[in-house]
């Protein structure tokens, strides 16, 4: 009997598709998968560090910290507790090369510094993009070295597993797949492939990893676990692929629902007892499986307001350019019940009108919010450099000015704040909001838009609901309908599950 590899939950996914992957076996689904995990990690001590490169790798987890400043003191605290799990914000796919490695250098000592002195071990993820976006061999190598330095022994293998199952990202077949329109579709010929500063042309995974090192890994070389594998194998045939890693072997790891996953975490902990140690390279929802996280309904308007909504307005900040981002917001200005601010690229980028332009947008923001809750938003024209560097510099430039309008806005008193796009996300967190630490209450919508309570922020801010909106995820409808709940316009977001 066999099983379509398609994610559960996505009922538009069309089983004929002929683009589609081909069929796989029966999920093999454990009653007892993810006791199992945890029992694991209890009777080690084990912590699970996640190096996330956009704020949005919390969306499939719930009750675990959140720290957003580099410093070794704030990891300790939130990984202080055995079994416990923290995202350490690094925002590098918003840097250079360069830059990703220096943080990734620092952050990764501190972690293994750390991991030292606990005396326990740490998983360590170096959590990405789940549409394949980002500095995917320089952090992998760059964590590999910097664990040689502290610990005098590098990964055995990194695990790749970019699946992100209820934004209908998966891997069947060895192949990275997005569902778009109801439809599975190669990574490599989504909108995302196309990204001006992180593209790509493979959708296979053992030719993304030959692509992204420059050829100087081949094809041949990376291991594969297969959904066969999984399936039919269970986690002693995962075992035995993992445990002829070696030298920081590449790994892929096919998985279209999260039991594929909670079997390779079991085989994981076979190799783990053995001693062999491995980094993993992932989306959201390899964290979940990792740390035997059991799934949390949605949030509601009672969970995160225990004592009642507060009175007042609230802002939402959208700089994310992706197609799903503009098609969301001409949703939410047809929805209507907000006022809505425009931040013109074109006036950013020219140095004779950004001030001008800044201090009216930041005036008309703090008038607008004492009496209604405000969308600001970006230029919906997209606005490239013209290399990857440049395109990089013109978005750092884009949010910097968001920042200054948020900043501002501040002593208005916004009781919520949603920001929608990844380098937008992180931006308004730390440096908007002074946010330190945080705890994510959970997700809006199934596996996707975390809302994370402030535990250490600017005044004013601590406690204050903050949305963390990934740019490419949620229905044409999900960013007016989070803005809806937070309104008070209704005691929750619409009971559908938001597809891509």
């Amino acid at each position: 009997m066999t099983h379509e590899t398609y994610p559960a939950g996505h009922p538009t996914a069309h089983p004929s598709a002929p683009a589609g992957p081909a069929p796989a076996p029966e999920p093999l689904r454990l009653a007892d998968g993810r006791q199992r995990i945890r029992d694991y990690r209890a009777a080690t001590g084990r912590r699970t560090a996640v190096l996330d490169d956009d704020p949005t790798g919390s969306q499939s987890v719930h009750g675990v910290s959140v720290v957003t400043v580099l410093e070794a003191d704030e990891y300790a605290a939130a990984l202080a507790r055995p079994e416990s799990t923290c995202f350490i914000l690094t925002n590098t796919r918003s840097l250079d090369e360069a830059d990703a490695v220096a943080l990734n250098q620092a952050a990764g000592r501190a972690l293994f510094e750390l991991e030292e002195r606990l005396g326990a071990p740490l998983d360590l993820v170096s959590r990405s993009d789940s549409t394949l976006r980002g500095h995917v061999m320089a952090e992998i190598r760059t964590l590999d070295a910097v664990r040689r330095e502290v610990t005098g022994r590098g990964f055995d293998g990194v695990l790749l597993a970019p699946s992100y199952f209820e934004a209908g990202r998966f891997t069947a077949g060895d192949v990275h797949w997005a569902m778009v329109g109801g439809e599975p579709v190669p990574a490599g010929e989504t909108e995302f492939a196309k990204d001006a500063t992180f593209g790509y042309r493979s959708s296979d995974l053992k030719d993304f990893v030959a692509e992204k090192s420059g050829g100087t890994v081949t094809p041949e070389q990376v291991l594969s676990i297969s959904l066969e594998d999984i399936r039919h194998g269970g986690e002693d045939r995962v075992a035995e692929i993992l445990r002829s890693a070696s030298d920081l072997q590449l790994i892929i790891v096919n998985a279209t629902e999260f039991a594929d996953l909670e079997i390779v975490v079991l085989g994981l902990q076979q190799v783990q007892r053995e001693g062999k140690v491995f980094l993993h390279r992932t989306g959201p929802s390899f964290v979940r499986a990792l740390a035997g996280l059991d799934p949390k309904p949605t949030l509601q308007a009672q969970d995160i307001w225990p004592d009642g909504r507060p009175a007042g307005h609230g802002l939402a900040v959208v700089g994310s350019h992706v197609g799903q981002t503009a098609r969301q917001v001409a949703a939410a200005q047809a929805r209507g019940g907000v006022t809505e601010v425009e931040l013109s690229v074109a006036e950013l980028v020219n140095p004779a009108a950004r001030g001008a332009h800044i201090a009216d947008t930041a005036a008309r923001v703090v008038s607008a919010v004492a009496d209604s809750d405000v969308l600001l938003y970006t230029s919906r024209s997209l606005l490239k450099g013209a290399d990857a560097a440049a395109s990089l510099e013109i978005a750092r430039s884009v949010s910097a000015a968001l920042i200054e309008v948020v900043q501002a806005a501040l002593p208005a008193q916004p009781v919520w704040v949603i920001a929608k796009g990844g380098i937008t996300s992180h931006d308004v967190a730390v440096r908007g909001l002074g946010i330190r630490r945080a705890t994510v209450l959970g997700q809006l919508f199934p596996g996707m838009v975390s809302v994370l309570r402030p535990d250490d922020a600017a005044p004013g801010v601590q406690g204050m609901p903050y949305v963390v909106f990934a740019g490419n995820v949620g229905d044409e409808n999900a960013l007016a309908d989070t803005i809806e709940l937070f309104r008070g316009a209704t005691s929750a977001a619409p009971g559908k599950e938001v597809t891509p």
